[in-house]
């Protein structure tokens, strides 16, 4: 006869239970261990690395590990990229949740030197340029750098009439609100570089638009004018200066060729008077055949009478056109 089956302790199957039991839990532990041991940090971030919250180094881009469940965690910051905050108005699908405010219309209105009001829209491109600084130094480091890009702009609108802020001061305010504020970034140690302010929209409130307008399109009729004027001036007036130089180049050298000539003359009046003074008949015999070699060739007929013939008397055509002419022998 087959003896009867006795039961099995509980402690004797407890073992087998837990061990069926754990393999299914083992297997998540270690599966979420693999998964949260291991981050990616792209080409242009770093990663600073913390356990249990102390800061332990900078991990540069690239595949690394970590202890996980907590111990270690690494924060990363895109510090090659170039971040940017609006004010005054804002672009969907930002990433950077610094990038605007709740309300952006709240930061636009201003209030300018000259208490006129006008709505300002600029943009700030900034840097996380250490980022130890960025994430211990302060609790809200883009916050901050919010509050000081408003209060730096509301300080560079406050210093300039209406006309120069929707004008012609733009630039100046562009430069001297980014001076301002990498001086405060710096001072607050934020661990942000600020490399440019740009305005972007400048305008009168709506109740008076229409006004400023009218306004800034009689400044470009203005401007224009004046640029055509200049033109016209810029086109004239360079022609006339160089007919002037031209006219008085034209006389200088008149000037010299009659001087040079006149100074010539006297040096060969000189010379032959000094050879007329050493020899006056033969100096003035000189100077009769010099003269009639100049003049002779201009007579085309000719006729030599001998003074010595005695008895003769000369007979002239005087029907021809044109008359011979008579030369005496000297």
């Amino acid at each position: 006869m087959r003896q009867p089956s006795l039961p099995v302790p509980l402690f004797e199957r407890l073992p087998s239970a837990l061990g069926l039991g754990f393999v299914p839990v083992i297997g998540v532990l270690l599966a979420i261990t693999a998964w949260s041991s291991w981050y990616t940090v792209p080409s242009d971030s770093v990663a600073v690395l913390q356990r249990f919250g102390k800061y332990q180094a900078e991990v540069p881009p690239g595949l690394h590990f970590k202890i996980p469940f907590g111990v270690d965690t690494a924060t990363i910051l895109p510090v090659k990229r170039q971040l940017k905050q609006e004010f005054g108005f804002y672009t969907e699908g930002a990433t950077n949740p610094d990038q605007h405010s709740e309300n952006p219309r709240e930061e636009s209105p201003m209030v300018t030197g000259d208490l006129n009001a006008v709505l300002v829209e600029w943009v700030v491109q900034y840097r996380i340029s250490e980022p130890f600084k960025f994430l211990f130094a302060m609790r809200t480091p883009g916050a901050t750098l919010r509050d000081v890009s408003e209060s730096v702009m509301r300080e560079a609108v406050g210093d300039r009439t209406v006309d120069e802020v929707i004008t012609i001061g733009r630039q100046e305010i562009e430069a001297e609100a980014l001076a301002g504020m990498q001086k405060l970034a710096a001072s607050y140690g934020m661990g942000v570089s600020v490399d440019q302010v740009q305005l972007k929209n400048v305008n009168p409130p709506a109740p008076v638009q229409g006004s400023f307008n009218a306004v800034n399109q009689a400044q470009q009729e203005k401007e224009k004018l004046i640029n055509e004027a200049r033109r016209d001036y810029n086109k004239v007036i360079p022609l006339a200066v160089g007919e002037k130089d031209q006219r008085i180049r034209e006389a200088e050298g008149y000037r010299l060729k009659r001087i040079n000539e006149a100074e010539g003359d006297v040096s060969r009046f000189n010379a032959v008077f000094a050879q007329y003074q050493k020899a006056p008949d033969v100096t003035q015999r000189r100077l009769y055949l010099e003269a009639m070699q100049a003049v002779l060739p201009a007579v085309q007929n000719k006729v030599v009478v001998d003074e010595d013939m005695k008895g003769i008397l000369p007979l002239l055509n005087l029907g021809q056109k044109q008359a011979p002419a008579l030369e005496a022998k000297p």
